[in-house]
């Protein structure tokens, strides 16, 4: 299904994904390099290893203190949790930090599946391109008025990490 820039809007608001940007490429199938793969695993350690500049979204992911300590040390990706290509590598995307993103699986990237699928054989696809390393829709992003301690918590952990690092 071809869409414009306000249909597919429109459909990842449907989805509950209404504050996704997206952006516009022209999907020209490009070779994918044999090891490619291997090279993805290691993008995928070091991806995750930088997200200590992203603990806000982290602490609304509602980790629990091992699985954050876990996925920021390089170590585990929590279930549910998934690491995407903002411009797949079989359309032209690099594999690098800034083509990727993440978010939970469920619902969201197989909502992104779906939304991406729908559009197969259209000459403009429409790819979800959100601001940040990591996208939490922004219904589940508001804190309440007496604060985010778990956010706290979570900044004071990655604080020392990168410290640690020599990344302060």
């Amino acid at each position: 299904m071809q869409l414009n820039k306000e249909t597919a809007e429109r459909r990842l608001l449907d989805f509950g994904m209404g504050d996704l940007p997206v952006q516009e490429i022209r999907p020209i199938p490009v070779r994918v390099a044999p090891d490619w793969f291997a090279k993805y695993k290691k993008l995928c350690h070091d991806f995750i290893i930088s997200l200590t500049d992203s603990v806000e979204e982290l602490a609304f992911m509602n980790l629990t203190q091992d699985e954050f300590m876990s996925l920021i040390s390089g170590a585990k990706i929590p279930q549910n949790l998934s690491i995407r290509f903002r411009i797949p590598l079989v359309w032209g995307g690099k594999l690098e930090i800034e083509n990727l993103f993440m978010c939970w699986t469920f619902p969201y990237s197989q909502r992104l599946d779906r939304f991406i699928i729908e559009q197969a054989g259209s000459e403009t696809i429409w790819l979800p391109n959100p601001v940040k390393k990591i996208y939490v829709s922004a219904h589940n992003a508001s804190g309440g008025d007496g604060g985010n301690a778990t956010e706290d918590r979570l900044s004071q952990m990655a604080a020392q990490i990168a410290a640690s690092r020599g990344m302060e």
